[in-house]
């Protein structure tokens, strides 16, 4: 969890009018014009769910945790746990909150990228290292993703198609 005294705990307006879907469209724009497809609302091995999970050209995993509200960029202390299922990992923040906090060590600057997005477009401030998966995970992670792609696509071509989990 955040420090309260960080620098994000400074007054800032409740709210922008900005929505995590805003921003998460703003991020996907970005991503698609860098040739990385992701999906919103990935549920994870670890009963968690990523905000934005996809993969990019050369077959890395991307994960990216939007936030939109200074309450709850603090209040997360579970954020860590995308690590492991990710080769890369983003902050996603809307404009109007105070960034200073990226850069302190309790939201680990040298091991997440960040990126700041509206409705329209997107913007990497910092681009996320490489933390390489192992393999296998890697392969699992793809392979889960292509699953939840494939059985949203048929989802939405039939409402009504029967399948089981």
């Amino acid at each position: 969890m955040a420090d309260p005294e960080s620098p994000c705990a400074e007054a800032l307006p409740l709210s922008s009018g900005v929505t995590a879907l805003q921003v998460a469209r703003g991020i996907c724009r970005l991503f698609a014009r860098n040739d990385i497809w992701c999906l919103p609302e990935m549920p994870l091995r670890s009963n968690r769910r990523a905000d934005l999970m996809g993969i990019d050209a050369k077959g890395q995993v991307i994960i990216v945790e939007i936030k939109v509200s200074r309450a709850d960029l603090l209040g997360d202390g579970k954020w860590t746990d995308y690590f492991e299922h990710c080769d890369r990992f983003y902050w996603g923040l809307a404009p109007h909150l105070d960034r200073g906090c990226m850069e302190t060590p309790a939201f680990l600057p040298e091991r997440c990228g960040l990126i700041v997005a509206d409705g329209y477009d997107a913007e990497i401030l910092r681009p996320a290292p490489l933390q390489p998966l192992a393999a296998a995970r890697r392969k699992a992670e793809v392979e889960r993703l292509a699953r939840a792609s494939l059985r949203r696509q048929a989802c939405a071509f039939d409402p009504e198609i029967g399948f089981t989990g």
